[in-house]
């Protein structure tokens, strides 16, 4: 018998350290100069059932191929590193917001089977040299070799898809940081009559109470 599906969740299922599932995480944004909230942006992106992707000059991607980006990582340490990155930006002035605690999570096959693939920490220039230029987008710069400027983000155990990622609501569970954004999540559903948002996902997971 081959590595079945089954066995590859049992065997997960024995690791703390290991998840069968894929976060994307996203943050605010500005729209006609009024600033938009995290929730309100998912919610937006639960609407659309599309997350954009990022460029070289919104986000970290290299080259000309935008690119979704996922953390491969458990629950419990996504509340981890979501805290290190609030720490980080206490400490440090002009820091760059990359995500908050509020995002959409999915079935690591799923991902899978339209293209994601974990990312390559490497030299980037060294990194060009060993794929294609259509997978750049791949690339995550690693560099350990100035003791003043480590570039290090396999914490993040990083995955992405070219271009943008076109979900389905049945294949995703909502990541909200606390009360006040499940809270925040369920005004603006109940608020959108079109359909019931919520009711198709398969659940909120909230975040504060993991983690705290």
């Amino acid at each position: 018998m081959g590595y079945t599906r089954d066995i590859w969740n049992k065997r997960i299922a024995g690791r703390s350290d290991l998840s069968s599932q894929l976060v994307h995480l996203t943050r605010g944004s500005e729209s006609d100069g009024k600033k938009v909230g995290p929730v309100d942006v998912l919610v937006s992106i639960l609407k659309e059932r599309r997350i954009a992707g990022s460029t070289t000059d919104n986000g970290f991607v290299c080259g000309g191929i935008p690119a979704t980006c996922f953390q491969d990582v458990p629950v419990y340490s996504l509340s981890q590193n979501i805290h290190a990155e609030e720490q980080y930006r206490s400490a440090v002035e002009g820091a760059k917001v990359r995500y908050h605690g509020v995002g959409l999570m999915f079935p690591k096959p799923y991902v899978y089977a339209v293209g994601g693939r974990p990312v390559v920490y490497e030299d980037t220039d060294k990194a060009k040299t060993i794929l294609r230029e259509d997978e750049w987008w791949r690339i995550v710069r690693f560099d350990l070799s100035d003791d003043d400027n480590f570039v290090d983000w396999t914490h993040e155990r990083e995955w992405r898809v070219p271009g943008g990622f076109e979900f389905e609501l049945e294949q995703t569970t909502i990541l909200v940081p606390n009360k006040y954004g499940y809270d925040r999540l369920l005004k603006l559903c109940r608020e959108y009559e079109d359909e019931d948002l919520l009711g198709q996902v398969r659940g909120i997971v909230n975040l504060g109470s993991v983690f705290y």
